[in-house]
C-alpha cells in the first residue's frame, strides 16, 4: 500500500462527541489541522464514521468543498463496523454498503481510497463481508479495503472469502502500549499470559505486504508531557536526551521508535493542534534516527524492567 510514512488522524475534528451540529469554528480548526499536516508532507487521512458521531467526516468534507484541488492531493481513509447507541459492531454487508453510501455524502467525495473494518464483528459472516466488499469496488466506490483491530487469523479467515488484497490493519501500537513487540520475547516465560496482544499478526501482516498502521502512537503524550508514572517519567527524560542529541524533538523520537521496527510501522497522529502536528516533522521527513541500542534502552526505560 503506497502512503506516506505517516497518517493524519481525523477523529478530533468535528466538534464534541455528541449529535448536536458542528460550527462554522469546526471547520476552521479541521482546515487548519490538515494545512499543518500537508505543510510537513501528510498526505493521508484517517477518519471513521462513528467520530464525533459522524462530524468528522462532515468537516472533513467541509474543507474538501472550501479547498478547490485538495481532493486530488489526499489520500481518504475511513471506516465503518461500530455503530453507537447502543455501541455494537456490525459488519453485514447490507451495513457496510450504508455506512459508505453516509460517509460519501459527509466527506463529498465520489470515491474512498481505502476502507477499514473497524472491529471484529463476531455474528460477521465473512461471505457476506466479501460480497459487500467486492461491490463496492466493482462499483468504484471504494478503491481499497483494509482492517483494523484484527488479529492475522481473522484477516487470514476473511481474506479467504476476498479477491480483493487487504492492504492495512490499524492497531494500537506505542512505546506506552507495547504488548505487540512483547508478545514475541515474552514466549516461553512466566510473564507470556499477561500478554493479550495476538502474537504473529505483526509478522504475517509484514510478510504478506499488509501495511500496519498505529493508531494513539504517541500514547496520548506520556512522553511528551503527560506523564505520570516513575517509569513514564524515566522513558520521558531520555526521549527529551535524545531529541536534544538527535536535534529533534521529543515528538519524532517516539515516533522513531515506532517506525524504526522493521515491518515499518506507520502512526497515525490525532492532535489538532497545529504545532504538535508540526512537532512530528522529523518522523515524516527523516529516516528514524535510533541506534539498536537507543531503541532498546527507550523500551527498558518505558517497561521499567528488565527484559526477561
Amino acid at each position: 500500500m503506497d502512503t506516506s510514512t505517516m497518517i493524519y488522524g481525523c477523529m478530533g475534528l468535528g466538534g464534541d462527541w455528541n449529535t448536536e451540529p458542528y460550527q462554522p469554528a469546526d471547520i476552521d480548526t479541521a482546515e487548519a489541522a490538515i494545512t499543518a499536516a500537508l505543510e510537513i508532507g501528510i498526505t493521508t487521512f484517517d477518519l471513521a464514521d462513528i467520530y464525533r458521531f459522524g462530524k468528522s467526516e462532515a468537516v472533513f468534507g467541509e474543507v474538501l468543498s472550501r479547498w478547490p484541488g485538495l481532493r486530488e492531493r489526499v489520500t481518504i481513509q475511513t471506516k465503518c463496523g461500530i455503530r453507537l447507541d447502543p455501541k455494537v459492531y456490525d459488519l453485514r454487508g447490507r451495513s457496510i454498503e450504508r455506512r459508505v453510501a453516509e460517509s460519501l455524502e459527509r466527506l463529498r467525495t465520489d470515491a474512498i481510497d481505502v476502507l477499514l473494518l473497524h472491529r471484529p464483528d463476531p455474528l460477521a459472516d465473512p461471505a457476506d463481508v466479501a460480497a459487500a466488499l467486492t461491490s463496492l469496488h466493482r462499483q468504484g466506490l471504494v478503491r481499497r479495503f483494509g482492517v483494523s483491530n484484527m488479529s492475522a487469523e481473522q484477516i487470514t479467515h476473511l481474506q479467504a472469502y476476498l479477491d480483493l488484497p487487504l492492504v492495512a490493519n490499524q492497531l494500537e501500537l506505542s512505546l506506552g502500549h507495547r504488548g505487540w513487540i512483547e508478545a514475541g520475547v515474552l514466549l516461553n516465560t512466566g510473564q507470556s499470559g499477561a500478554n493479550a496482544f495476538p502474537h504473529g499478526t505483526l509478522e504475517y501482516c509484514h510478510r504478506n505486504g499488509i501495511e500496519i498502521q498505529a493508531w494513539s502512537p504517541l500514547a496520548r503524550g506520556r512522553y511528551t508531557g503527560a506523564q505520570q508514572t516513575p517509569e513514564e517519567k524515566a522513558a520521558a527524560a531520555l526521549v527529551a536526551e535524545l531529541a536534544r542529541k538527535k536535534d529533534s524533538t521529543p515528538e519524532s523520537i517516539v515516533l522513531w521508535w515506532l517506525r524504526r521496527h522493521p515491518a515499518r510501522v506507520v502512526p497515525v497522529i490525532g492532535t489538532t493542534r497545529p504545532e504538535r502536528i508540526r512537532a512530528c516533522r522529523d518522523a515524516v521527513q527523516r529516516e528514524p534516527d535510533l541506534s539498536h541500542e537507543e531503541w532498546y534502552a527507550l523500551w527498558i526505560a518505558a517497561r521499567g524492567a528488565p527484559l526477561p
